[in-house]
């Protein structure tokens, strides 16, 4: 893999880099594999917000008065630029949040890349204004946007509200997560060799108590767009209702792979892993909780063990690695609290657990010191036995923690799955129309019934403390746009 180059500390406002306005301080982007330094991004400040929403109001009149069409031209070149960078877009992330490499391309670097385009191809369609009696229904952009993205698929999450946003005809202020702000550089690099006019994207760097507040609050800030945590959703929503601005927000998760009795095992099983692992198992929508029927819940354990022995951890530049380190220490310390959580409330451990990994030496183009013990790798782990109730089956651990949960029949299956504070995400496995019946059931935004395929065209969102709002497809386009009536 070739090791990319990284552009100077700065942020990007009016169309190009600029310097911070504080005192000069920058944030290091660590590589959570290597525990090294790779970069470092400007540490933004209120003043250098202040700077981006004014970039972003005025370049506003020019950008919302062109037509859908050409909107939608910018934006399919955007995604062609981006799939052009596709190896240098793979490496940065991988360096930037230890995703595998493959990962990273397929996924990191890919989705963005289909986003965008099936994005762009909605304008045609979209109906921006249609008549109701005597009224005309007029969709208009809602203004300056501000977006708040995670660090978990630090492009991707970008590219879902940026584009959207940019189609809808809106100026957007861009705060990409300090753990790894890298990719959001080269999307405004994209951005602008596509014909973006300058201030229509602005990237401000830096801290979510700092920068992310400030973009909440500003009072020239029409809407703000956040994904990340529940905890962190909470403080937006406050800081934002002084100005009574839109506030989207995608928050945590809890989901349920319900595997019913009638399902095929190995399939649901083993996808169920994956989706449970995927990402070292930092996704907002992972399977984290595989409720199972009781009477199979030895026969399925055996399932996920001998799945488990697929995911090899390792360097996330090595193509063969399926489990990169977390993204931080900090974070490998949360996981690995939760479970010496699980083992303390008495779940059975099945594989893996709080020590250290450790390996091979690696040979020096690895970037590894000692085998993995340098990086912020946690060894995947599988609990049975689970209590539906437990810390671990009610709190998102976001890392490679998979809960197995036995019920009783399925009014308990559906109760459990119901149970947690959260709604975003989970998964069905059976008949497929009693795997459909079981899905309408589940208080989630999406649910995958027999492990169906990824759509983005579809909304994505939350029901409770996942959040509000929709992303992707036409909902997500719509998130982005005030509606006017107009009485003739």
């Amino acid at each position: 893999m070739n090791t990319p180059t990284y552009p100077s500390p700065g942020h990007w406002i009016g169309g190009r880099a600029v310097a911070g306005s504080g005192s000069g301080d920058t944030i290091d982007v660590v590589n959570p594999a290597t525990g090294a330094v790779v970069a470092a991004v400007a540490a933004g400040t209120p003043g250098d917000v202040d700077r981006a929403v004014a970039a972003a109001t005025a370049a506003l009149p020019g950008w919302a008065a062109t037509g859908p069409a050409e909107r939608a031209a910018i934006v399919l070149r955007v995604s062609e630029g981006l799939k052009s960078r596709t190896e240098e877009i793979a490496a940065t992330i991988t360096a930037e949040m230890g995703a595998p490499i493959q990962l990273s391309r397929f996924a990191q670097a890919g989705l963005p890349v289909a986003v965008s385009a099936a994005v762009a191809g909605l304008a045609a369609d979209f109906p921006w204004t249609e008549e109701i009696g005597n009224s005309l229904i007029v969709r208009e952009p809602i203004g300056v946007v501000g977006a708040i993205t995670p660090w978990n698929f630090p492009l991707q999450q970008v590219v879902t509200k940026v584009v959207p946003a940019l189609l809808a005809g809106n100026t957007v202020v861009l705060k990409p997560s300090e753990l790894a702000p890298l990719s959001a550089r080269i999307l405004a690099e994209v951005a602008a060799e596509a014909g973006l006019p300058a201030g229509v994207l602005n990237v401000v760097n830096g801290t979510g108590p700092v920068v992310g507040e400030a973009i909440a609050a500003h009072p020239g800030v029409d809407m703000v767009s956040f994904t990340g945590s529940t905890r962190a959703g909470k403080r937006v929503s406050v800081v934002a209702s002084d100005t009574v601005k839109r506030v989207a927000l995608e928050l945590g998760g809890k989901s349920a792979n319900v595997i019913l009795d009638d399902a095929d095992l190995g399939r649901a099983v083993t996808l169920g892993v994956t989706n449970a692992w995927i990402n070292s198992g930092q996704v907002c929508g992972a399977w984290s909780r595989m409720l199972v029927p009781a009477s199979r819940h030895d026969e399925i354990v055996e399932l996920a063990l001998a799945a488990a022995g697929e995911y090899t951890v390792g360097d996330p530049a090595d193509e063969s690695t399926r489990i990169g380190p977390l993204v931080s220490e900090a974070q490998r310390l949360r996981v690995t609290g939760y479970i010496e959580r699980g083992i303390a409330d008495g779940a059975t451990l099945v594989t893996g657990g709080t020590g250290k990994i450790s390996g091979p030496e690696s040979g020096p183009e690895s970037g590894l010191k000692s085998g993995l013990a340098s990086g912020s790798y946690v060894q995947p782990t599988i609990f049975a036995n689970v209590a539906p109730d437990a810390v671990i089956a009610q709190e998102e651990i976001f890392g490679p923690v998979l809960s197995v949960i036995p019920y009783a029949d399925e009014e308990q299956a559906v109760e459990i799955a119901n149970s947690t504070v959260y709604g975003l995400n989970g998964a069905v496995f059976g008949e497929p129309e009693h795997a459909l019946a079981v899905a309408g059931r589940l208080r989630a935004g999406q649910i995958d019934v027999n492990g169906a395929q990824f759509n983005p065209l579809a909304p994505f969102g939350g029901y409770k403390q996942s959040g509000n709002g929709r992303e992707m497809g036409a909902f997500g386009l719509a998130e982005f746009l005030e509606v006017k009536s107009i009485q003739r």
